[in-house]
């Protein structure tokens, strides 16, 4: 596969809860995506897309209609070259959905750049993704330095969803021109040598 062939990058919509605002962040992060010639965007929205909730035991096996969720999900995160993650911030935290989304795989994570958009009061989500570092770190991924980050959200888009500060969206090309790089460079190390996990 060639180096110049656009990335399949997967947007993991984190949030599920009834009135939620990561549509408004997704969307807007969807719109700098499909700008640019290099990258193709997947919405995985967990609201949409629901995943069990609980694990069978070791050796247990799933029903059907648990394969099924995981079918419409664990494919998708498989062909991705790269992921973004647009979360808020829950109690210092990330969501429970996104955790269980995460821990549901595995070898789909593996040697793939992580980056992160977050979203939410004072913090802007920021320790939501310090903690999301660690746990993609555990799984064999490497998590993009630059972040973009909406401090007081509601507040930072108006009516049209575009941000109010123009610098958002500089941020955005930043961590996507990383996410590029990593992407690029890991595909090629995946490609030429299998990750021993």
């Amino acid at each position: 596969m060639s180096t110049h062939q656009n990335l399949k990058v997967a947007v993991l919509l984190g949030s599920t809860r009834n009135g939620r605002f990561g549509p408004v962040v997704a969307d807007w992060l969807l719109g700098h995506l499909k700008t640019r010639g290099d990258m193709t965007a997947d919405l995985v929205d967990l609201k949409a897309t629901p995943l069990p909730t609980v694990m069978p035991s070791f050796g247990g096996e799933l029903p059907p209609e648990e394969i099924e969720l995981l079918g419409a999900v664990s494919p998708r995160l498989e062909a991705a070259d790269a992921f973004v993650v647009v979360t808020p911030e829950y109690n210092h935290s990330f969501p429970a959905a996104l955790k269980n989304a995460i821990d549901w795989h595995n070898h789909q994570w593996h040697a793939k750049p992580v980056g992160f958009v977050s979203y939410g009061g004072l913090s802007g989500g920021l320790r939501a993704v310090e903690q999301l570092r660690v746990v993609m770190a555990e799984l064999n991924a490497v998590t993009i330095r630059n972040t973009v980050s909406f401090h007081g959200a509601a507040q930072s888009f108006d009516e049209h969803g575009r941000p109010r500060d123009p610098a958002a969206d500089a941020a955005a090309d930043a961590l996507l021109d990383q996410l590029d790089w990593w992407a690029r460079g890991l595909r090629v190390a995946r490609q030429a040598r299998p990750f021993a996990a």
